[in-house]
């Protein structure tokens, strides 16, 4: 055998051995295996990829020895930079990946504000509704634990308003989706002019004043109207506000607000500090044409709101929480702000 020869099969047994090493890397575990020489990372690669470079080297071996070495060099390059844009594609991946740990900790350190009034016997209701009933039925005295029977209507408290509420075939409280619950939050604030005029109702220029100070009203949003009138809880006399006459004053929406947030900036949901969407005055004639409205439009509504003093106008978010009651047009809810 001659030296060439030789030079020749040694050259084949080097490609072979760093083929068989990249061919066996730990593939369970989908990452890019590396075989150090000198400063050369030399990564894993297609078999049969390999194969054609070994053949193209042995030939070329037999014409001359300087152009083996360059060709090895030239494999050593190649093979590391498929490595390293695979490495370099799986961190992209990863660091493009959504981190709900990440996402928990932010919202954690946040002000967690309840935006829900306890609800009970004898608290502000529609006049229509019979009032709530509570009855302990097992004691820890007599049987070692607690249970109580609450009854009372659906729209009790604070509380969602299904689309079924006055539009049939429209979607019930448990058929409400999940991700209509954490939403941007909204707070069109209005407590001053309320304080001076009881049946104010908002308008496009008070939406105008908001969108002027913080920006368009986000997609999805649930927007919230600040009127102040939660600080008349838990007086039915007060939230009422009825003059001399029997009739309601206070404050509500207008249709061209609901038609804007709706139609034009595309809200999830409304909700506001009072009994009712529509102002007193009409209520108290039976008017309950904005919120017939607004549900018939398939979208749900909160209504006795509190709290809305303690989270800013905008930058804020909001849980809305409410039982998976079957066939529900209402239900008390649990309404929570994540605030800055």
């Amino acid at each position: 055998m001659t030296q060439r020869n030789v030079r020749t099969i040694r050259a084949r047994a080097r490609v072979s051995t760093t083929f068989r090493h990249a061919a066996h890397v730990d593939h369970a575990a989908n990452t890019v295996g590396t075989h150090q020489r000198g400063e050369i990372d030399f990564a894993r690669g297609p078999v049969p990829e390999c194969q054609q470079l070994q053949s193209k080297i042995t030939v070329l071996d037999r014409e001359s020895g300087s152009m083996n070495k360059l060709l090895f060099a030239v494999l050593f390059l190649a093979f590391g930079a498929t490595g390293g844009y695979a490495l370099s594609t799986q961190r992209a991946n990863a660091q493009q990946a959504p981190s709900f740990v990440e996402a928990y900790r932010t919202l954690h350190a946040g002000r967690f504000v309840d935006l829900t009034h306890a609800f009970s016997p004898g608290i502000p209701h529609w006049p229509g509704f019979p009032n709530e009933t509570d009855t302990t039925i097992y004691t820890y005295k007599k049987d070692g634990f607690l249970a109580q029977m609450f009854c009372h209507v659906g729209q009790w408290g604070t509380h969602v308003d299904a689309p079924a509420h006055f539009a049939p075939g429209e979607a019930t409280v448990d058929e409400i989706p999940p991700k209509q619950m954490l939403l941007p939050l909204v707070v069109i604030d209005v407590h001053r002019k309320v304080a001076r005029d009881p049946d104010y109702v908002l308008t496009m220029d008070d939406v105008r004043a908001w969108e002027a100070a913080h920006g368009s009203v986000p997609e999805d949003a649930f927007v919230a109207m600040r009127t102040g009138w939660s600080k008349r809880w838990p007086s039915q006399t007060a939230m009422q506000n009825k003059d001399a006459k029997g009739i309601a004053h206070y404050p509500g929406w207008s249709l061209a607000v609901l038609q804007y947030l709706y139609l034009q900036r595309h809200v999830t949901a409304t909700g506001h500090e009072t009994t009712d969407t529509d102002p007193g005055i009409a209520a108290s004639h039976g008017d309950y044409s904005l919120e017939s409205w607004l549900l018939h439009r398939g979208h749900y509504q909160i209504e006795m709101l509190a709290n809305l003093d303690e989270v800013p106008e905008s930058g804020a978010l909001v849980m809305v929480t409410f039982a998976k009651a079957k066939g529900g047009s209402g239900f008390p809810a649990r309404v929570v702000a994540i605030a800055p």
